[in-house]
């Protein structure tokens, strides 16, 4: 019980392919604390480069549209098309400032992560409508936090701009007296102030809620030894098939190099412990290994080669050696052609005669 509890306990970090699949669900680690910080930086951006111009370029048109007023035509179609031109006109005027609201926007997506297409989120769900469920994520630890950190953000950004806005308090009471021109460049510069204070402080607070965040998802992400286990049968195949199908492949060579040591010139031995059968013919540029083995089975390739008559010849340094640097179907090294012809030199004085393939 207890080793069947601790394999389905997630306390394994998650692997690339749980990560990866987690992405394509659409299931990342977002803040959206810094998302807002993005926004906001790129207002207070908009604010204190664009304000000006802005305000400059809105009242000239709303100057020449109180000028000419009485020339406006007030019939259904004209004052339509008018509508349409004065719309484009803003449009024309706020368009950057508005632009560079919206890329902010999608950076503060495109930081976190790499943009997502993924329809998982709008599949029906029963736990989406579930009253359980929805009591769970109410009282969850992401509720809960989610609660501490707007009461910390209206706190501190709140203590903040009183902090800033208290001393100038008698400036801020004559502002009712002043020239609407003289009033508008002393708002700007005041709210210039304000929101670079709320861009510093949101800054500390979106970090603080990403690493949250992050910590969060990767945490749901990770594994129990079981799911390891699962996946890796996935990924790499079942290690019981795995070993059964490495079990007859290697019966499957045995059979063969066996089927081969009729054929072989001689049988080069340890001469229990190392057994080697070499095969040349004429024309051949070099002996060629056809069965190799210890113990087991080169007491199996010796049997074989007795029984077929192939000579047995005992050379143990040779035999290790070979049995070390040869594989099955390669030729011999060129360090070893000397003492392997003196072998096959000494069959041959035996009188043996090699069979054709």
């Amino acid at each position: 019980m207890a080793e069947e509890k601790d394999e389905n306990e997630r306390s394994e970090d998650p692997t690339q392919r749980k990560l990866e699949q987690a992405l394509e669900r659409g299931d990342v680690a977002k803040s959206q604390e810094v998302s807002t910080w993005f926004v906001i930086a790129s207002g207070a951006l908009v604010v204190y480069g664009f304000s000006g111009s802005m305000g400059v370029e809105l009242t000239k048109l709303g100057r020449g549209l109180i000028a000419n007023s009485w020339r406006l035509p007030a019939d259904g179609n004209a004052f339509s098309h008018l509508m349409q031109r004065v719309g484009v006109e803003v449009l024309a005027i706020v368009a950057i400032p508005f632009l560079l609201l919206a890329l902010a926007s999608l950076c503060g997506n495109m930081i976190q992560h790499r943009l997502v297409w993924s329809y998982e989120s709008l599949k029906p769900k029963a736990s989406k409508i579930s009253p359980m469920a929805g009591a769970k994520r109410l009282f969850s630890k992401q509720a809960l936090m989610n609660f501490i950190k707007g009461l910390l953000k209206l706190v501190i950004v709140g203590t903040a701009l009183f902090v800033m806005l208290w001393p100038a308090r008698s400036q801020l009471e004559l502002l009712l007296g002043v020239d609407p021109a003289t009033l508008m460049g002393m708002t700007r510069q005041h709210a210039v102030g304000l929101l670079g204070t709320v861009v510093a402080i949101m800054a500390v607070v979106a970090a603080g809620d990403y690493f949250f965040q992050y910590r969060q998802w990767f945490d749901r992400q990770k594994m129990s030894l079981r799911d390891i286990k699962e996946e890796l049968k996935d990924t790499d195949g079942d290690p019981k098939i795995k070993a059964k199908i490495r079990q007859l492949r290697i019966q499957r060579s045995r059979k063969r190099m066996m089927q081969a040591v009729p054929n072989a010139t001689v049988v080069i031995t340890n001469p229990t412990h190392y057994a080697v059968a070499l095969q040349y013919e004429r024309g051949m540029e070099a002996p060629v290994c056809v069965a190799k083995g210890m113990d087991a089975i080169a007491l199996k390739i010796r049997e074989i080669a007795g029984q077929h008559g192939v000579p047995i010849v005992e050379n143990p340094p040779l035999a290790r050696v070979l049995h070390a640097t040869v594989e099955i179907d390669q030729q011999i090294p060129t360090e070893h052609f000397k003492a392997v012809a003196e072998v096959i030199g000494y069959v041959m004085r035996l009188g043996r005669q090699w069979r054709p393939n």
